[in-house]
């Protein structure tokens, strides 16, 4: 089954209102990560979430402004988002723990990159082979694109270590 790129619709979306309505725990804190934080994400995610998407957190980081927000609760990481990692103008990779999956955290990691991918001018955003378009559909009016599975990606052989 194809896995077909998603645009979103950034124009038409009311970000005072959805941020507003996307109550989470008031413990997690979702912010931008500081220079401090850098190697606590990448070994966290490394525990995580496969090699390709350390790479994208990585450019994310090194963007300036950096374009990734964590989810933190207490003094642990529960979640990531990124935009502008993969190309410009896509969204992700996005990942949120197992225990705070259900609780609006994946939601608003989201709404806050793609509020920050409006404010700086995009009209849309591209969510890359999106592993349920459901998600999203629920944030945020979105446009399938057909026949883009595998998109972006099919240009790229992944490299292989000596």
């Amino acid at each position: 089954m194809a896995n077909n790129d998603l645009l979103i619709k950034l124009y038409e979306m009311d970000f005072d209102q959805l941020l507003v309505s996307n109550s989470i725990s008031p413990d997690i804190v979702v912010r931008k990560p500081i220079g401090t934080d850098r190697r606590l994400l990448i070994e966290w995610a490394q525990q995580h979430y496969p090699d390709v998407w350390l790479s994208e957190i990585e450019t994310a980081l090194a963007n300036r402004p950096c374009s990734c927000y964590i989810a933190q609760q207490h003094a642990s990481i529960v979640g990531f988002a990124c935009y502008d990692a993969t190309a410009l103008g896509y969204f992700g990779p996005l990942g949120v723990t197992e225990a705070a999956k259900g609780q609006g955290v994946g939601r608003r990691l989201t709404l806050n990159c793609l509020q920050e991918m409006h404010l700086k001018g995009y009209g849309y955003a591209i969510v890359g082979m999106p592993s349920s378009s459901d998600f999203y559909r629920r944030i945020a009016p979105i446009i399938e694109i057909p026949d883009s599975d595998p998109g972006l990606y099919r240009m790229t052989k992944p490299l292989m270590k000596d």
